[in-house]
């Protein structure tokens, strides 16, 4: 089961979404052709609205939620509620020309203050995403079709998340009263057709007569919630299921064979242990650099990759994805394994006995063989693992809540844009809980951030070059995963997100 941030931070939101053990669903869309479109999930949606937003869940909301911008398949980024955006040469305020004659699917007008509205709910409603406005510091309406925000500093990464959760709008007249977690009210292509809808399991979407874009070609869309792969890959033999993201290496390989489904392989997410405690709060070893280094050198990725994914990835040392500026090819292999190395700088650190991490494990996250690998080369330079297995809402409590734990393996999403991974990563917050730094990305972080575009870019590369020498992060390997479709339905994968966006389904004759 995936939990991952996308694009998106992973948060306890995110992590109880992700969770969610919900019974199998059967559309058959295929069979209905251009009619009718089923997606498959592992990810279930625990709330509609739109600050509750993120990562694998973002399709439940883009079917009845429009963004102001939209972004391409390719990440370039094209008008939606908003027509034209403007910076101003701070780069502190960015104006909005926004679309007129949209209506909110209950009647209300879609305007400045709409814009104002959501753009405010979403920033104080404790969602997933919400840091992704922290810089918002007002909004400002001129009139009913342009609104300016105002930021305390510039964000290079905006234009990014306003074509992503924090772009999504709902209508004014229901942000108080809770009623959009489980009706949803928007101005997007769809309407959620509660009769025939069950939250948790299956998720049914009606195309909205008068819309004022271009209509989807599908009727009807229906997103399925899963608990496992196989029976997601049995949905797709039997033609229940029209499409699919595949994570599970084994699961691509079963599929292999069949001419009759089509698959587009894509690399995404990063596998690994994301280090939360480098102060040494829950567990003091980890204040060392040495000791952060030895963990790194302990790891045998090539082995992990080949013995637990079939081979299916690329081994990694670093955090940062291909797609950014901050990517360097030399530092996938900066650490390669060496155990004997390991305990020297165990030894140089003061640990020559090893010491004993303890980890949470959520079996959809951890299973058995990748626990199993992990501990074994780690307790090969005195390390031990102590795993403690805990259910998803138990996890959500000590890990975010509690701060209980110095590290949790997870599958983490690689944006394409160098700032929006420094915020989810390095800045403090949900994967810097304690809110640990040093000197260097203390200097660096605000160059990535306000420098031009070649400051910027050279600033993320010397980030992640210190990050990686520094053991900030420990990760495996990037996961290659596999977008699956019936013969009718051509998908195109979506930079930024793992799954593809909704508008990204076609029939095949199109």
């Amino acid at each position: 089961m995936r939990i991952s941030a996308r694009s998106t931070g992973l948060t306890a939101t995110a992590v109880a979404a992700s969770l969610v053990l919900a019974g199998c669903a059967g559309g058959g869309g295929a069979k209905a052709g251009a009619a009718a479109l089923d997606i498959a999930t592992l990810t279930a949606a625990q709330s509609l609205d739109p600050k509750d937003a993120i990562g694998g869940a973002l399709p439940y909301f883009q079917a009845v939620y429009d963004t102001l911008v939209l972004r391409a398949p390719d990440g370039s980024y094209k008008p939606m509620l908003a027509t034209k955006w403007e910076y101003d040469k701070t780069g502190t305020r960015l104006s909005l020309t926004l679309r007129e004659g949209v209506k909110f699917s209950d009647g209300t007008v879609f305007d400045a203050n709409a814009v104002k509205a959501n753009l405010e709910h979403f920033q104080k409603g404790g969602g997933g995403a919400a840091k992704t406005l922290a810089a918002l510091k007002q909004v400002t309406v001129t009139d009913a079709t342009h609104v300016t925000l105002v930021f305390a500093a510039p964000d290079p990464a905006m234009l990014f998340h306003l074509s992503d959760a924090a772009g999504l709008m709902a209508s004014p007249a229901k942000l108080a009263d809770g009623s959009l977690k489980t009706t949803p009210v928007g101005t997007g292509p769809y309407t959620l057709d509660k009769a025939k809808t069950t939250i948790g399991n299956k998720y049914v979407f009606q195309r909205k007569d008068g819309y004022w874009g271009e209509k989807l070609p599908y009727e009807a869309l229906t997103i399925s919630v899963f608990d496992n792969e196989t029976a997601v890959v049995n949905g797709l033999k039997t033609g229940q299921i029209d499409s699919a993201v595949l994570q599970d290496a084994n699961q691509q390989v079963a599929l292999a064979s069949d001419t009759k489904l089509k698959k587009t392989d894509l690399t995404f997410d990063f596998q690994g242990l994301l280090l939360f405690d480098r102060g040494g709060v829950r567990t003091p070893a980890l204040a060392k650099p040495e000791v952060r280094q030895a963990l790194n050198l302990a790891l045998d990725r090539k082995t992990m990759l080949d013995k637990l994914r079939q081979g299916r990835g690329e081994t990694t040392g670093q955090v940062y994805g291909k797609e950014t500026k901050a990517y360097d090819k030399a530092l996938d292999t900066y650490y390669a394994h060496d155990p004997a190395k390991a305990k020297q700088l165990l030894a140089k650190a003061g640990y020559p006995g090893g010491f004993t991490l303890t980890l949470p494990r959520v079996s959809a996250i951890v299973n058995d063989a990748l626990a199993a690998s992990i501990s074994a080369d780690l307790k090969a330079v005195g390390v031990t693992v102590a795993w403690d297995q805990l259910d998803g809402s138990t996890a959500i409590q000590k890990v975010y809540r509690e701060r209980a734990y110095s590290a949790m393996v997870m599958n983490m999403g690689q944006s394409p844009i160098d700032w929006v991974a420094t915020q989810e990563l390095v800045a403090p917050g949900t994967f810097n809980m304690f809110g640990t730094s040093d000197p260097t990305v203390r200097k660096l972080m605000p160059k990535v951030q306000t420098g031009t575009e070649q400051d910027a870019a050279e600033a993320a590369r010397a980030l992640n070059k210190h990050l990686v020498e520094q053991g900030w992060f420990v990760p495996f390997y990037r996961m290659t995963y596999q977008i699956v479709s019936s013969a009718d339905v051509k998908v195109t994968p979506q930079s930024g997100m793992a799954v593809p966006s909704i508008y990204n389904y076609v029939p095949a004759s199109s």
